[in-house]
């Protein structure tokens, strides 16, 4: 069995050839990262024909994303790198004792250019009879309290179905998917689903990576955020139905125990936001809170 020191010279060699030219992160980082790729290629001996798979999965892992699914996204969740960094992030302010909302994974998912909806509109944009409509609704704060007028805020999850909007071609454009202004007093507003468990897509690299690993493909029910707003951090969030199963088992090891929260029956009758809508049953209420752009760090997000 090769062993890291017996090719200590050639991994030096490499990192050596990094240029004078290159920015100090990559001077710091791709050293490491060389390092690290370089030991376990020798210590899992890794063949020929293991290394041209490992390439072939991620051509296709690229070739199937796009606009509407990122599936380089979707390897890096399930090896859990991506909710690694996010837990890295997420300690640096823990770290700082800051009163910053918890941040969760994006996903695959996630679409820019989501046209704006007027607050307390609907995101349900077909027929889901019997369906568990839900009354979604909070305040976007800065770290002090203070409401933050419009503050853009991204909503999306799944149909009842189990699939996002970009995942099937009977679904209209954004079902299930919004975007929001906050008002002057930071409030947002839409009626939504309660949304269900689901496995992740595993018709490419993705469910590969798990079939090899003998692992399921399930997600604990789930709402998406995307949160801005000028001068502020951007949170990328996730909250968690408390009654939904895999919470102690999601697949991309997201959950964060201050973003189960619990759905509860509606308060007051609430008229619909939009044709689909049938009666209300649920509500669930989900203040922000948003820090300086300049807090903890240079990173645009929010940990």
């Amino acid at each position: 069995m090769a062993t890291v020191e017996q090719y200590k010279n050639y991994t030096d060699s490499v990192i050596a050839a990094i240029g004078q030219k290159a920015s100090p992160r990559v001077k710091q980082a791709f050293p490491i990262l060389i390092q690290k790729l370089h030991e376990a290629v020798i210590e899992t001996g890794l063949t020929v024909e293991e290394w041209l798979a490992c390439c072939d999965l991620l051509i296709e892992a690229g070739k199937v994303s796009s606009d509407k699914r990122n599936e380089m996204v979707l390897v890096t969740d399930v090896l859990g790198v991506e909710s690694l960094v996010d837990m890295m992030e997420h300690a640096r302010y823990a770290k700082e004792g800051l009163p910053a909302t918890s941040s969760a994974i994006l996903g695959p998912f996630y679409r820019s250019g989501v046209p704006p909806q007027p607050n307390g509109t609907s995101i349900i944009r077909k027929e889901e009879p019997g369906a568990p409509f839900t009354h979604l609704f909070g305040v976007v704060k800065d770290e002090n309290g203070k409401p933050i007028k419009g503050a853009t805020v991204d909503i999306w999850h799944d149909a009842p179905d189990g699939f996002y909007d970009s995942q099937s071609p009977d679904k209209p454009e954004y079902h299930c998917r919004g975007r929001f202004e906050t008002d002057e007093d930071g409030r947002y507003a839409t009626i939504c689903l309660k949304p269900v468990p689901y496995p992740i897509p595993f018709d490419h690299a993705a469910g590969k990576l798990l079939t090899m690993m003998d692992r399921h493909p399930f997600r604990p029910a789930h709402i998406h955020f995307y949160v801005s707003a000028p001068g502020k951090k951007t949170l990328i969030t996730q909250v968690f139905d408390r009654e939904s199963d895999y919470l102690k088992d999601d697949s991309v090891f997201a959950v964060k125990e201050d973003l189960i929260l619990d759905f509860k029956p509606v308060s007051a009758p609430l008229p619909n936001g939009g044709k689909f809508d049938e009666k209300i049953q649920y509500e669930l209420e989900y203040d922000i809170t948003l820090m300086n752009i300049d807090a903890v760090d240079s990173s645009k997000y929010q940990g």
